[in-house]
């Protein structure tokens, strides 16, 4: 997933997996789970920390702080399926719909694990540092056309026009 192509953490698709995930959740803990608020409260917290880790690591602005979140946010993603999968042996009616979660679960630590080894494998050091590389790219620029147009006036016989 190339970070230069997202302009807003809401339009990756990661990000976009995360929050329905979320729902999903949401939608179990206040219906057929709500009887174990122990076990809500905490499946709560952790879904909730995998879309706000991916949202708050792009907004940092650099790719190592990125990849800091996106190791959070995949922690919890597994503290998601951990959660989950004890909530599939105590709720045996539950099997199939907790195990579609999971599923959704595995999918988005897949996408947060490919995002990561992208980055790592990447030169961009992020949005913070792209705009100190484009600074210095303007200035480089100025510096040469200052330097021919310098040039062409100290010997102008030499840098006749075609």
């Amino acid at each position: 997933m190339s970070l230069m192509k997202y302009k807003r953490f809401e339009d990756l698709p990661v990000w976009k997996d995360a929050i329905g995930l979320a729902e999903a959740i949401d939608g179990l803990i206040k219906g057929p789970l709500a009887k174990r608020k122990n076990y809500c409260d905490q499946l709560e917290r952790a879904v909730l920390s995998i879309s706000n880790n991916i949202a708050e690591g792009f907004e940092r602005g650099t790719t190592s702080e990125l990849l800091s979140f996106l190791y959070i946010s995949r922690g919890s993603a597994g503290e998601v399926r951990s959660m989950l999968r004890l909530l599939e042996r105590l709720e045996p009616d539950l099997k199939s719909h907790i195990s579609d979660l999971i599923t959704k679960s595995e999918n988005i630590s897949r996408q947060l694990w490919g995002w990561m080894e992208s980055l790592k494998n990447s030169e961009i050091q992020g949005q913070r540092r792209l705009y100190d590389r484009e600074r210095k790219n303007y200035q480089i620029e100025k510096d040469q056309k200052q330097f021919l147009e310098d040039l062409h006036q100290k010997f102008p016989e030499h840098h006749k026009k075609p």
